[in-house]
């Protein structure tokens, strides 16, 4: 059964106003997610993974569980957040826990927009903290983030497995707006993950993007390139196959490398290409899901709309 509620807020108060309704340099609207998916097997042998829980406050929604790749596969889930993009002193919370047994993909229906800060230059936040269990596995495949000049925020992204849990992910990051011709020459984006297996650290990094730091043109760092990406696969049995399985299946190209640490495998891209980091993120997704999970890949269905 799925619990469907509202997460407590804080009232609003003097010196924090959650309504939303406050444009100085404390202006704040928050908005959380927290899911928790299980795996059922009163049907039968094989489970069937449920999202029991869905505790939502704010802009920030799951509409319902798809299964595409039948009853008992892959639960699919769109991450719904209304406005599209986060704007000054926008407070986003994203939980998911998966419990043993279980398999879930999380995804988002389009691009997340990072828009310029307000000219009390508030930041933005988004947090998102993955809990996996003995077991269980993850696939969290949001589509590109593209931030826009003068963008001001933090990103963290927390992933925690227990035991034998599996965990395939990637997050693609686009700076400026190329079209408009509008680069990325203001703002700062800090950009926190950290991966541990039983409380001990796998990969942990840090990343400050500031166009105006020599790093960010620098060939020993952002090289002045507008896009990047990165792939982790954990839980892999044969970590090197999998790295010549990617070696082999990709097009060779020096904007993107392979290696492995700590029994992560990760792909980086380092470009000036949106499309070609995420076909290229696709890609490797579809070689590693057959190696991980023994099951082909299945492109969600809001990916093609």
């Amino acid at each position: 059964m799925t619990i469907h509620t509202a997460i407590p807020v804080t009232p609003p108060g003097d010196e924090v106003n959650a309504s939303g309704h406050r444009f100085d340099h404390q202006r704040q609207w928050e908005a959380a997610l927290s899911l928790r998916f299980e795996a059922d097997s009163r049907d039968g042998a094989v489970p069937i993974t449920r999202l029991t829980r869905r505790r939502h406050h704010g802009p920030l929604r799951v509409q319902r569980p798809f299964y595409p790749e039948g009853r008992h596969g892959c639960c699919h889930v769109y991450l719904l957040h209304p406005p599209g993009g986060l704007v000054s002193g926008d407070a986003l919370q994203i939980t998911a826990e998966v419990a043993s047994g279980a398999h879930v993909l999380l995804t988002t229906p389009a691009a997340a927009k990072l828009y310029k800060a307000d000219r009390n230059g508030v930041a933005w936040g988004q947090h998102t903290h993955l809990t996996v269990a003995e077991g269980a596995t993850l696939e969290w495949l949001p589509q590109e983030t593209l931030a826009f000049d003068g963008s001001r925020g933090e990103q963290t992204t927390t992933i925690a497995l227990a035991g034998r849990a599996r965990c395939l992910g990637w997050e693609v990051l686009a700076l400026g707006r190329p079209v408009g011709a509008l680069p990325f020459i203001s703002g700062h984006l800090e950009q926190r993950f950290r991966l541990t297996r039983d409380g001990k650290p796998l990969w942990i990094e840090r990343q400050s993007l500031d166009p105006l730091h020599p790093r960010f043109i620098g060939t020993w760092g952002q090289g002045g390139c507008s896009v990047q990406a990165t792939l982790w696969a954990v839980g892999l049995e044969d970590e090197p196959a999998a790295i010549e399985a990617l070696r082999e299946g990709l097009a060779p190209s020096p904007h993107w490398a392979v290696t492995r640490r700590n029994g992560v495998v990760l792909l980086r891209y380092l470009g000036h290409e949106r499309n070609d980091a995420w076909a290229l993120c696709q890609q490797a997704w579809q070689i590693l899901r057959p190696l991980m999970t023994g099951i082909a890949a299945h492109v969600p269905r809001i990916w093609l709309t």
